[in-house]
Protein backbone atom coordinates (compact mmCIF):
# COMPACT_ATOMS: atom_id res chain seq x y z
CA UNK A 1 0.00 0.00 0.00
CA UNK A 2 2.80 2.45 0.91
CA UNK A 3 4.28 2.00 -2.67
CA UNK A 4 1.16 3.57 -3.80
CA UNK A 5 0.86 6.13 -1.74
CA UNK A 6 4.79 6.72 -2.43
CA UNK A 7 4.02 6.48 -6.55
CA UNK A 8 1.47 9.42 -5.96
CA UNK A 9 3.09 11.34 -3.94
CA UNK A 10 6.17 11.69 -6.79
CA UNK A 11 3.37 12.61 -8.89
CA UNK A 12 2.00 15.17 -7.22
CA UNK A 13 6.05 16.50 -7.02
CA UNK A 14 6.04 16.47 -10.18
CA UNK A 15 2.91 17.92 -12.32
CA UNK A 16 1.34 20.05 -9.50
CA UNK A 17 4.09 21.05 -7.35
CA UNK A 18 6.39 21.35 -10.14
CA UNK A 19 9.59 19.84 -8.24
CA UNK A 20 12.43 19.04 -9.64
CA UNK A 21 13.29 15.57 -10.40
CA UNK A 22 16.72 16.05 -7.81
CA UNK A 23 14.40 16.74 -5.40
CA UNK A 24 11.84 14.43 -6.00
CA UNK A 25 14.34 11.62 -5.66
CA UNK A 26 15.58 12.81 -2.41
CA UNK A 27 11.77 13.23 -0.98
CA UNK A 28 10.92 10.07 -2.03
CA UNK A 29 13.79 8.21 -0.78
CA UNK A 30 12.99 9.90 2.34
CA UNK A 31 9.31 8.73 1.97
CA UNK A 32 10.48 5.10 1.46
CA UNK A 33 12.84 4.82 4.20
CA UNK A 34 10.43 6.64 6.78
CA UNK A 35 7.80 3.82 5.36
CA UNK A 36 10.02 0.91 5.87
CA UNK A 37 10.79 2.54 9.69
CA UNK A 38 6.77 2.11 10.28
CA UNK A 39 7.01 -1.56 9.47
CA UNK A 40 8.77 -2.44 12.41
CA UNK A 41 8.11 0.44 14.41
CA UNK A 42 4.79 0.44 14.16
CA UNK A 43 3.92 -3.19 12.58
CA UNK A 44 1.28 -4.17 10.35
CA UNK A 45 0.76 -2.61 7.07
CA UNK A 46 1.76 0.78 6.26
CA UNK A 47 -1.41 2.13 4.43
CA UNK A 48 -3.01 5.80 4.95
CA UNK A 49 -5.15 5.41 7.92
CA UNK A 50 -1.90 4.31 9.76
CA UNK A 51 -0.18 7.07 8.32
CA UNK A 52 -2.85 9.73 9.33
CA UNK A 53 -2.89 8.38 13.18
CA UNK A 54 1.15 9.31 13.49
CA UNK A 55 2.15 11.33 16.68
CA UNK A 56 4.85 13.70 17.46
CA UNK A 57 6.85 10.62 19.50
CA UNK A 58 6.33 8.71 15.55
CA UNK A 59 8.45 11.37 14.03
CA UNK A 60 10.55 11.67 17.13
CA UNK A 61 11.47 8.00 16.94
CA UNK A 62 12.26 8.10 13.37
CA UNK A 63 14.71 10.78 13.72
CA UNK A 64 16.42 9.32 16.67
CA UNK A 65 16.86 6.38 14.23
CA UNK A 66 18.27 8.48 11.55
CA UNK A 67 20.21 9.81 14.16
CA UNK A 68 22.29 7.03 15.05
CA UNK A 69 23.14 6.47 11.44
CA UNK A 70 24.65 9.62 11.49
CA UNK A 71 22.58 11.78 9.99
CA UNK A 72 23.22 15.82 10.80
CA UNK A 73 21.15 18.57 12.17
CA UNK A 74 21.18 20.06 8.74
CA UNK A 75 19.75 16.20 6.38
CA UNK A 76 17.69 15.88 9.51
CA UNK A 77 15.84 19.13 9.59
CA UNK A 78 15.55 18.37 5.35
CA UNK A 79 14.30 15.04 6.57
CA UNK A 80 11.51 15.96 9.03
CA UNK A 81 10.27 19.09 6.08
CA UNK A 82 9.86 16.11 3.44
CA UNK A 83 8.01 14.15 5.84
CA UNK A 84 5.62 17.09 6.55
CA UNK A 85 5.10 17.31 2.95
CA UNK A 86 4.16 13.54 2.58
CA UNK A 87 1.88 13.01 5.10
CA UNK A 88 -0.43 16.28 4.06
CA UNK A 89 -0.29 14.72 0.54
CA UNK A 90 -1.36 11.51 2.56
CA UNK A 91 -4.43 13.19 4.25
CA UNK A 92 -5.67 15.97 1.96
CA UNK A 93 -6.82 19.06 2.98
CA UNK A 94 -7.89 18.52 6.42
CA UNK A 95 -4.53 17.11 7.52
CA UNK A 96 -3.45 17.44 10.81
CA UNK A 97 0.69 16.94 10.20
CA UNK A 98 2.15 16.04 13.82
CA UNK A 99 4.08 18.74 15.32
CA UNK A 100 7.76 18.47 16.21
CA UNK A 101 10.20 21.27 16.13
CA UNK A 102 13.28 20.74 13.91
CA UNK A 103 16.57 20.34 15.16
CA UNK A 104 18.42 23.94 14.81
CA UNK A 105 20.35 24.59 12.29
CA UNK A 106 23.06 27.10 11.68
CA UNK A 107 22.69 28.96 8.88
CA UNK A 108 26.21 28.88 6.90
CA UNK A 109 27.46 31.49 4.66
CA UNK A 110 28.20 30.51 0.92
CA UNK A 111 31.88 30.53 0.23
CA UNK A 112 33.04 32.08 -2.58
CA UNK A 113 36.70 31.36 -4.54
CA UNK A 114 38.69 34.34 -5.88
CA UNK A 115 38.57 34.54 -9.61
CA UNK A 116 41.96 33.49 -10.51
CA UNK A 117 40.79 30.64 -8.69
CA UNK A 118 37.47 29.89 -10.87
CA UNK A 119 39.62 30.55 -13.91
CA UNK A 120 42.87 28.14 -12.77
CA UNK A 121 40.17 25.33 -11.94
CA UNK A 122 38.77 25.07 -15.02
CA UNK A 123 41.63 25.25 -16.96
CA UNK A 124 43.52 22.40 -14.95
CA UNK A 125 40.06 20.03 -15.25
CA UNK A 126 41.01 20.62 -19.12
CA UNK A 127 44.52 19.79 -18.93
CA UNK A 128 43.85 16.92 -17.33
CA UNK A 129 41.13 15.40 -19.08
CA UNK A 130 41.41 12.15 -21.00
CA UNK A 131 40.67 13.56 -24.34
CA UNK A 132 40.79 16.99 -25.59
CA UNK A 133 37.11 17.51 -26.37
CA UNK A 134 35.98 16.15 -22.50
CA UNK A 135 38.37 19.19 -21.46
CA UNK A 136 36.63 21.47 -23.76
CA UNK A 137 33.42 20.31 -22.33
CA UNK A 138 34.20 20.36 -18.53
CA UNK A 139 36.12 24.13 -19.28
CA UNK A 140 32.47 25.34 -21.24
CA UNK A 141 30.36 24.28 -18.60
CA UNK A 142 32.57 25.20 -15.46
CA UNK A 143 33.27 28.64 -17.51
CA UNK A 144 29.11 28.78 -17.27
CA UNK A 145 28.94 28.08 -14.00
CA UNK A 146 31.18 30.97 -12.96
CA UNK A 147 30.48 33.45 -16.04
CA UNK A 148 26.73 33.23 -15.81
CA UNK A 149 25.89 32.03 -12.19
CA UNK A 150 23.79 28.82 -13.82
CA UNK A 151 23.15 25.42 -11.15
CA UNK A 152 25.10 22.64 -12.47
CA UNK A 153 21.60 21.26 -12.99
CA UNK A 154 20.85 24.10 -15.25
CA UNK A 155 23.51 24.09 -17.09
CA UNK A 156 23.50 19.84 -18.03
CA UNK A 157 19.49 20.78 -18.67
CA UNK A 158 20.64 22.72 -21.72
CA UNK A 159 19.93 21.38 -25.25
CA UNK A 160 21.77 21.85 -28.77
CA UNK A 161 18.63 24.63 -29.56
CA UNK A 162 21.19 27.05 -27.37
CA UNK A 163 23.98 26.93 -29.63
CA UNK A 164 25.34 29.27 -31.20
CA UNK A 165 25.08 31.32 -27.78
CA UNK A 166 24.49 34.92 -27.90
CA UNK A 167 24.36 37.90 -25.71
CA UNK A 168 21.83 36.32 -23.32
CA UNK A 169 20.54 32.92 -22.75
CA UNK A 170 17.10 31.82 -21.56
CA UNK A 171 17.84 29.10 -18.62
CA UNK A 172 14.95 26.84 -16.97
CA UNK A 173 15.70 26.92 -12.84
CA UNK A 174 13.70 25.61 -10.26
CA UNK A 175 9.94 24.83 -10.54
CA UNK A 176 10.13 25.45 -14.14
CA UNK A 177 10.92 29.55 -13.41
CA UNK A 178 12.74 30.50 -16.56
CA UNK A 179 15.14 33.57 -16.40
CA UNK A 180 17.27 35.45 -18.96
CA UNK A 181 21.07 36.01 -17.95
CA UNK A 182 24.02 37.63 -19.98
CA UNK A 183 26.94 35.21 -21.55
CA UNK A 184 30.29 37.00 -21.60
CA UNK A 185 32.01 36.15 -25.02
CA UNK A 186 34.47 34.17 -23.59
CA UNK A 187 31.90 31.99 -21.77
CA UNK A 188 30.49 31.50 -25.52
CA UNK A 189 33.66 30.93 -27.71
CA UNK A 190 34.49 28.08 -25.14
CA UNK A 191 31.29 26.79 -25.55
CA UNK A 192 31.37 26.84 -29.23
CA UNK A 193 35.05 25.61 -29.14
CA UNK A 194 33.42 22.31 -27.57
CA UNK A 195 30.44 21.75 -29.78
CA UNK A 196 32.70 22.08 -32.43
CA UNK A 197 34.91 19.17 -30.93
CA UNK A 198 32.43 16.83 -29.89
CA UNK A 199 32.92 14.09 -31.46
CA UNK A 200 29.03 13.54 -30.82
CA UNK A 201 26.39 15.04 -32.90
CA UNK A 202 24.25 17.75 -30.98
CA UNK A 203 20.88 17.74 -31.78
CA UNK A 204 18.22 20.90 -30.95
CA UNK A 205 16.44 18.49 -28.83
CA UNK A 206 19.43 16.40 -27.05
CA UNK A 207 21.57 17.79 -24.16
CA UNK A 208 24.37 19.92 -25.11
CA UNK A 209 26.92 18.92 -22.74
CA UNK A 210 27.22 15.12 -23.32
CA UNK A 211 29.57 12.47 -21.77
CA UNK A 212 31.92 9.89 -23.46
CA UNK A 213 29.33 7.67 -24.85
CA UNK A 214 26.70 10.42 -26.40
CA UNK A 215 24.88 10.49 -23.77
CA UNK A 216 23.58 13.18 -21.23
CA UNK A 217 26.61 14.12 -19.05
CA UNK A 218 25.81 13.14 -15.47
CA UNK A 219 26.92 15.72 -12.81
CA UNK A 220 28.72 13.38 -10.88
CA UNK A 221 31.15 13.04 -13.42
CA UNK A 222 32.25 16.88 -13.29
CA UNK A 223 32.31 17.15 -9.73
CA UNK A 224 34.57 14.12 -9.56
CA UNK A 225 36.77 16.10 -12.51
CA UNK A 226 36.95 19.60 -10.08
CA UNK A 227 37.72 17.52 -6.60
CA UNK A 228 40.60 16.00 -8.42
CA UNK A 229 41.43 19.66 -10.07
CA UNK A 230 41.15 21.18 -6.42
CA UNK A 231 43.79 18.49 -4.65
CA UNK A 232 46.17 19.32 -7.19
CA UNK A 233 45.82 23.27 -7.43
CA UNK A 234 45.81 23.09 -2.58
CA UNK A 235 42.45 24.47 -3.26
CA UNK A 236 40.14 23.65 0.07
CA UNK A 237 36.93 21.35 0.33
CA UNK A 238 34.90 24.38 -0.42
CA UNK A 239 35.77 24.58 -3.94
CA UNK A 240 33.25 22.84 -5.57
CA UNK A 241 30.91 23.48 -9.16
CA UNK A 242 28.09 25.21 -6.64
CA UNK A 243 30.62 27.39 -5.13
CA UNK A 244 31.22 28.79 -8.79
CA UNK A 245 27.70 29.86 -8.76
CA UNK A 246 28.39 31.62 -5.10
CA UNK A 247 31.37 33.51 -6.65
CA UNK A 248 29.14 34.32 -9.25
CA UNK A 249 26.80 36.08 -7.13
CA UNK A 250 29.70 37.62 -4.86
CA UNK A 251 31.54 38.97 -7.34
CA UNK A 252 29.01 41.07 -8.66
CA UNK A 253 27.75 42.32 -5.52
CA UNK A 254 31.16 43.56 -4.82
CA UNK A 255 31.32 44.77 -8.40
CA UNK A 256 28.14 47.14 -7.55
CA UNK A 257 25.36 45.04 -8.93
CA UNK A 258 22.01 45.41 -6.53
CA UNK A 259 19.89 42.64 -4.89
CA UNK A 260 17.13 42.99 -7.33
CA UNK A 261 19.24 42.33 -10.43
CA UNK A 262 21.65 39.42 -8.45
CA UNK A 263 17.92 38.03 -7.76
CA UNK A 264 16.89 37.78 -11.59
CA UNK A 265 19.68 36.72 -12.69
CA UNK A 266 20.61 33.70 -10.30
CA UNK A 267 17.06 33.16 -10.21
CA UNK A 268 16.04 33.12 -6.66
CA UNK A 269 12.22 33.32 -5.98
CA UNK A 270 12.69 35.41 -3.12
CA UNK A 271 14.84 38.31 -2.28
CA UNK A 272 15.90 36.85 1.21
CA UNK A 273 17.54 34.30 -0.63
CA UNK A 274 19.90 36.63 -2.30
CA UNK A 275 20.27 38.82 0.85
CA UNK A 276 22.75 36.34 1.89
CA UNK A 277 25.44 37.37 -0.46
CA UNK A 278 25.47 40.84 1.40
CA UNK A 279 26.66 38.81 4.30
CA UNK A 280 29.35 37.22 2.43
CA UNK A 281 30.79 40.19 1.12
CA UNK A 282 30.64 41.54 4.52
CA UNK A 283 32.75 38.81 5.50
CA UNK A 284 34.88 39.05 2.85
CA UNK A 285 35.77 42.87 3.22
CA UNK A 286 36.49 41.67 7.19
CA UNK A 287 39.03 39.63 6.11
CA UNK A 288 40.73 41.90 4.33
CA UNK A 289 40.45 44.44 7.44
CA UNK A 290 41.76 41.76 9.76
CA UNK A 291 44.85 41.14 7.44
CA UNK A 292 45.82 44.52 6.74
CA UNK A 293 45.05 46.76 9.23
CA UNK A 294 47.59 47.42 11.17
CA UNK A 295 45.76 47.41 15.12
CA UNK A 296 43.21 44.10 13.61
Amino acid sequence: MSVDIIRDWDAHLAHEKRRSEHTRRAYIATAERFCAFLSYHRGGAVDAPMLQSLTPNDLRAYLADRRAEGLGNASAARELSALRGFLRFVGGSNASVPQLRGPRVKKGLPRPVAPDEALGLAHDVEANAREGWVGARDFALLLLLYGAGLRIGEALSLTGAALPLGETLGVTGKRNKTRIVPILPAVAAAVARYAEACPWPIGKETALFLGARGGPLAPGVIRASVRTARRALGLPERTTPHALRHSFATHLLAGGADLRSLQELLGHASLASTQVYTAVDAAHLLDIYRHAHPRA
